[in-house]
């Protein structure tokens, strides 16, 4: 038997061996390079996150935080035919996204507080408090302040929850950039404070309120303070950019009965020499006023060169007065559109029949129908007009109802929007003409209780829309506005067969003048939206009379 000797196997196998190790080590290797290339891939989508700048984060966010409309854009809103944008609902929903996304990471945090911070509506004096310790915190600490991102600050608040006037100039203070204001009745004020801060007075408030940045203001006199020494600060013309201005007068002093029934006093000329102020405000365009007739002396004499929008919710003699007559001489000519809110008609009998100067003007037109107060000699470019539905019935004109008592015509007038129908049309009386449901009704029944000699609900208000119709009074109108939203969804969800019944007879009235009756929104109403409003539900809506 021949052995082999062990120095010629090694050499004969050592090739072999080395062949045998190399592609097990090759095997290996790839195993582990494909493992590892898929854990790479599984981690992929978590660690290589695509690079976007800040500032395009900035913009998403932005983008993210609008709902309707953008709360620092307040262009749209000079027209008093447009219902605010700005509902306490939206805003709170809008304030959850922010706080949403302010909380994702540190840069969004820091790039999403300023959106947090921009619009900043108080409903309540606990959440005036809060910011202002917020922000007096933040300067203690040396942090950065989020004052300065705030550019609307809206007050609305219950009377038993009215801010403070030392957390208000606190929250002002540290808010520089500020350019919208609105102050609706929710500053604490009292006529009985021993010592109160010279600081946080109301010519200290509007003061900080009144400079070059300010678009926007909402102000309110909360005592009897005289109106010109009150608006003072405006006298430094630091308001170059102001578009809107709301005046509104809320004294803890109740007028005295025997003045209002007697009347004030009739000023001569130089009586309202003391009144003038030199206020000057060249980017004005929209004016609303609810004041008396000294306060319209003096606005008489401010400077509005651009002012074409104006709404007047005076009280009943203002109306009348002297005042109210030197502001419209002076800028009626430049208004396009005019709101007039509703007064009473017992006071307006009285004292559109008692003031010495409407006497003179009655005395100098006893010959001619022109009326006491020529309100459309005043206005001559009016084209839209704002009134208000709770219109009485007056004993000098019965056969028709005006718009309002001070305007029964004008030949330029091209739009009348009402306000209140909704309440007008909550208190006509029911009649037996309910039914169960307007949409077991045929087409026949149904026109018969449309034709022209069925009753007609909410007679009085059908009469006055109907004298606005009248051309004699208004010759150039081509459309009404219903002002209500109320309305608006009395007439379209589920409405109420008498609901029915007044539109159909009011858009029939419209269309044999050719003029065109447009809901909230300006779109038109139609007979055939009336006829599918009955067949978007099942069961109408029972109005009932709104109860004192």
């Amino acid at each position: 038997m021949h052995h082999s000797s062990p120095s010629s196997l090694d050499l004969a196998a050592t090739p072999r061996h080395k062949r045998n190790v190399r592609t097990l080590f090759v095997r290996i290797r790839s195993k582990l390079g494909r493992r590892t290339q898929v854990q790479d891939q599984s981690k992929s989508p978590r660690l290589r996150l695509p690079y976007i700048p800040p500032e395009v984060w900035g913009i998403i966010i932005q983008h993210a935080c609008l709902f309707h409309h953008d709360p620092l854009d307040t262009s749209h809103e000079l027209s008093f035919l447009e219902s605010p944008s700005n509902q306490l609902a939206t805003y709170h929903a809008s304030m959850v996204t922010k706080k949403s996304l302010s909380l994702v990471s540190k840069q969004w945090n820091a790039l999403a507080r300023s959106f947090l911070y921009e619009f900043v509506w108080i409903s309540r004096a606990a959440q005036a408090k809060a910011l202002a310790r917020t922000l007096l915190m933040e300067f203690v600490e040396n942090l950065p302040s989020s004052g300065k991102f705030i550019r609307r600050l809206h007050i609305e608040t219950p009377a038993l929850e009215r801010c403070a006037p030392a957390d208000l100039r606190t929250i002002l203070d540290y808010s520089p950039h500020l350019y919208i204001y609105s102050d609706h009745h929710s500053v604490q004020r009292s006529a009985y404070e021993d010592a109160p801060d010279p600081r946080c007075s109301p010519e200290e408030i509007l003061r900080l309120v009144a400079h070059p940045k300010i678009r926007r203001l909402s102000w309110t006199s909360y005592d009897d303070v005289p109106f010109e020494l009150r608006m003072a600060p405006l006298g430094s013309n630091l308001t170059t950019r102001l578009e809107y201005l709301e005046l509104s007068s809320r004294s803890s002093t109740l007028p005295n009965l025997s003045t209002i029934l007697s009347g004030p006093p009739s000023p001569s000329g130089k009586d309202f020499q003391h009144l003038q102020m030199n206020v000057h405000l060249p980017s004005l365009r929209a004016l609303k006023v609810s004041l008396d007739n000294n306060t319209f002396a003096v606005l008489a004499s401010w400077d509005m060169p651009l002012l074409t929008n104006l709404s007047v919710m005076s009280s009943d003699f203002s109306y009348t007065g002297e005042g109210f007559s030197r502001f419209f001489q002076a800028h009626g000519a430049k208004l396009t559109q005019l709101e007039l809110g509703h007064s009473s008609s017992v006071l307006e009998e009285y004292y559109l029949t008692t003031p010495q100067h409407l006497l003179a003007l009655q005395q100098q037109n006893q010959n001619q129908a022109n009326p006491p107060v020529p309100l459309a000699e005043w206005c001559p470019n009016l084209r839209e007009f704002i009134c208000s539905a709770d219109a009485e019935w007056h004993w000098q004109s019965p056969d028709w109802i005006a718009p309002h008592i001070l305007l029964p015509s004008h030949p330029r007038v091209e739009l009348i929007g009402i306000r209140d129908i909704n309440t007008r049309l909550l208190e006509d009386p029911l009649t037996p003409l309910d039914l169960t449901t307007i949409g077991d009704m045929d087409d026949q029944l149904f026109d018969a209780l449309m034709c022209a000699d069925a009753d007609t609900p909410c007679f009085p208000l059908f009469e006055q829309i109907s004298s606005l119709l009248r051309r004699d009074a208004f010759p150039s109108l081509r459309f009404v506005r219903d002002l209500s939203a109320e309305s608006h969804r009395l007439r379209t969800a589920h409405p109420h067969l008498r609901v029915l019944q007044f539109w159909r007879k009011v858009v029939a009235r419209c269309a044999e003048r050719g003029v065109w009756f447009e809901d909230c929104n300006g779109v038109n109403i139609t007979q055939r939206a009336l006829r599918r409003a009955t067949l978007s539900g099942d069961a109408p809506v029972f109005l009932q009379p709104r109860t004192a």
